[in-house]
């Protein structure tokens, strides 16, 4: 390929999931920006309207399709998977962005690990590591054939102890081990063709963590003080600031890099805090 063409994304069919939340769909609005196919998978229909008509209200032209699917029932994930390849021929990239935390599988500070509620710890590993592994593997197969590359969601959380997180910590943990792994099978089934690989975003404030990290007034709670402390950056990222890593990993720009976690976060995972 030319070098000037090294990151075109002009008509890719990229699937996101999670497409109705915060980091997943801004990425889809950049990817879509970028003139990529873009599948805005999600599982309430009116959310899906919602980002398409934003997606629309910007950018008139761009080619997005929103479809509705859950990222834990692989029935719906292969109409998903038909409806596309009806529509486009083809799936070039996967973002597997859908995933988050729920209170329950979180220790709050009066209380310890004997406290946590098991089946919420379940739900959260459900939702992050099956939630990338099914949709992988109902797309994946289509991309063997003419190749494509995956994306998907890591968290600083997964490889240090970060407090009170432990189910999302441990099912964003497995999802880098998952990464590695289909990124060897995949590089050597294919020869390359299917790259696999990971971003790793820090803290990034959006609804499902301002209460933790903001007060009503907008000012820092304790937490997210301590976050901004050690984060040398000295603040939280903003959603735009993932869109160059995942352009690189879905491009070919990234044509012989797989297996790799791509850390975006300020520098919070190298600092030691003093």
């Amino acid at each position: 390929m030319k070098d000037n063409l090294l990151f075109d994304l002009s008509d890719r069919v990229i699937v996101v999931t999670g497409a109705t939340g915060a980091l997943a769909g801004s990425a889809a609005d950049y990817l879509a920006s970028q003139n990529a196919r873009v599948v805005y998978l999600g599982r309430n229909r009116e959310k899906i309207d919602s980002a398409l008509a934003r997606c629309r209200e910007k950018m008139p032209d761009a080619q997005c399709l929103g479809l509705q699917a859950d990222v834990l029932d692989r029935g719906s994930l292969e109409r998903v998977r038909d409806q596309v390849l009806e529509k486009w021929g083809r799936i070039d990239g996967l973002l597997n962005g859908a995933g988050g935390n729920m209170p329950g599988a979180t220790i709050t500070p009066e209380k310890s690990f004997a406290d946590l509620d098991f089946e919420a710890f379940k739900q959260v590993v459900d939702l992050n590591l099956h939630g990338t592994v099914l949709p992988s593997l109902v797309f994946v197969p289509v991309m063997m054939k003419s190749g494509g590359a995956v994306v998907n969601f890591s968290s600083v959380s997964a490889q240090q102890v970060l407090t009170r997180v432990v189910g999302y910590s441990s099912a964003k943990a497995a999802v880098e081990n998952f990464t590695r792994w289909v990124a060897v099978d995949m590089a050597r089934r294919t020869e390359g063709k299917v790259r696999v690989n990971a971003v790793m975003p820090g803290f990034f404030l959006g609804e499902q963590n301002r209460r933790l990290l903001t007060n009503e007034d907008g000012s820092l709670t304790e937490r997210g003080e301590l976050i901004i402390r050690n984060t040398p950056f000295g603040r939280f990222g903003q959603a735009n600031e993932l869109h160059g890593a995942i352009h690189y990993l879905l491009a070919e720009a990234s044509r012989f890099v797989t297996g790799h976690v791509l850390t975006v976060d300020g520098g919070f995972t190298v600092f030691s805090g003093v």
